[in-house]
């Protein structure tokens, strides 16, 4: 290599030190520049009455495809102007008698998602967080719980769709592999009974 060469490669080698760190700054602005979507609004829809109709698999994770279906009602108020919501939800189950639930959730603005906490009368005792967010419409919600048969680690996956009607729906999923298959076990669907405005009490 001649000396016209090496200054040549010397002056590419300070180009390339010297525009790096101009391309990471450009990224960095880039990323900076597309805003997080807000989800505080995601759940406004569940606001207000509804009448429930509800299907429930007997047996989750056996094989079985026994199903039990039965009607409910639930009233959704905010809490905290918004950031927060309560519902509760009453039914006759043929399968477990009289439900009394309550569902609380909760939006943390720096992650943009909602914790979903569930408990019943019968326990008193709330659950483990069902955490996720909404993309066009659609939510979709997880965690891990002991749910499994003989008290096995299972995947939950709560999934809201038709969000934008007066009829939303729900399913509740299990999975024992990971998420690569999921075997839904209650569905409910909702139709609104009033304009209930959701204000604290």
């Amino acid at each position: 290599m001649n000396m016209k060469q090496i200054r040549i490669y010397l002056i590419a080698c300070g180009l390339v030190f010297l525009l790096l760190p101009l391309q990471g700054l450009t990224q960095q602005n880039a990323q900076q520049a597309i805003p997080q979507r807000d989800g505080l609004h995601d759940f406004d829809f569940e606001l207000g009455t509804w009448k429930i109709h509800l299907k429930k698999l007997m047996h989750p994770l056996t094989g079985s495809t026994t199903w039990v279906e039965f009607d409910g009602a639930s009233v959704t108020r905010k809490v905290w102007d918004g950031r927060s919501q309560l519902e509760e939800f009453e039914t006759d189950s043929p399968a477990g008698g009289h439900i009394e639930g309550l569902t609380l959730r909760l939006y943390d603005p720096q992650t943009h998602q909602w914790s979903l906490y569930w408990a019943t009368s019968k326990s008193g005792a709330i659950g483990v967080p069902t955490i996720g967010q909404f993309k066009d419409g659609r939510g979709e919600f997880y965690d891990t719980e002991p749910s499994g048969p003989n008290g096995r680690s299972i995947l939950v996956r709560f999934i809201w769709s038709k969000t934008d009607t007066d009829s939303p729906h729900f399913e509740q999923s299990f999975s024992e592999d990971g998420g690569k298959t999921w075997e839904v076990n209650w569905i409910t669907d909702q139709v609104r009974i009033n304009d209930a405005s959701g204000k604290a009490h």
